[in-house]
């Protein structure tokens, strides 16, 4: 794929939920969504526990599909995809970062982030140099050996971060990346964050409670109301 300066666009988005297994009405989640996501720049979706935040993050990525409206990503309509080639779109050209790290327990620090790019097909060796390259980027290069129960919360979610970058994505989807660590950890990684999406000028979009951390972003919006409501 070639970066173009608009990478994810959603026009008209809707999606619910099958009624419960006790009947009743569909549940509506989103409603008519438009949003835009362009290339080195950041937003924010906010909104109460609930709202929809991760089931729009998931729609974006072309992990979920909707019931109306259209994604497309760096040009091309998730809905016209077939699941192989969703799956390929996901591995080069996107990152995640989740609440939890997900690391694979038997592996390192520095074969968890080298494993996504051998899959894609680069041999171990520049696979290795490249994790290694990430890992210092991020502060880790004493705990390469370290696996994921010898590191910290905050160090796990370093990994994924250089986990997520390995594949030299065109955005990254953060869903509540800071939610299970303390103050000062959480601070840590919003920077490293950031600095990291200016460096390599990918596309962000965090899903975030924190207030603070979303208002770091070039444009914030809340979830309300199956809408999204541009804040700033």
């Amino acid at each position: 794929m070639t970066k173009s300066n608009k990478i994810l666009s959603l026009k008209g988005v809707s999606k619910s939920f099958p009624a419960t297994a006790r009947g009743g009405e569909p549940i509506d989640i989103l409603d008519s969504i438009d949003l835009e996501l362009h290339t080195a720049t950041s937003i924010a979706i906010t909104g109460k526990s609930g709202s929809g935040k991760s089931t729009l993050l998931q729609i974006s990525a072309g992990l979920l599909s909707s019931e109306k409206g259209e994604v497309l990503f760096d040009g091309r309509r998730l809905d016209t995809l077939s699941d192989t080639q969703l799956s390929r779109i996901r591995s080069t050209s996107m990152g995640f970062i989740f609440q939890s790290s997900l690391l694979l327990d038997d592996f390192t620090a520095l074969e968890n982030v080298a494993v996504p790019a051998m899959i894609m097909g680069i041999g171990e060796k520049p696979a290795r140099e490249k994790a290694l390259h990430l890992l210092e980027s991020v502060g880790l290069s004493d705990r390469l050996g370290h696996k994921s129960d010898q590191l910290s919360g905050g160090e796990r979610q370093r990994v994924a971060i250089a986990r997520a970058l390995v594949n030299e994505p065109l955005i990254l989807f953060a869903d509540e990346p800071t939610g299970s660590l303390d103050e000062r950890n959480a601070a840590l990684i919003e920077d490293m964050l950031f600095a990291l999406v200016a460096e390599k000028q990918v596309a962000l979009m965090l899903i975030t409670h924190n207030a603070p951390f979303a208002s770091r972003c070039d444009e914030v919006y809340r979830l309300h109301n199956r809408k999204v409501e541009v804040i700033r």
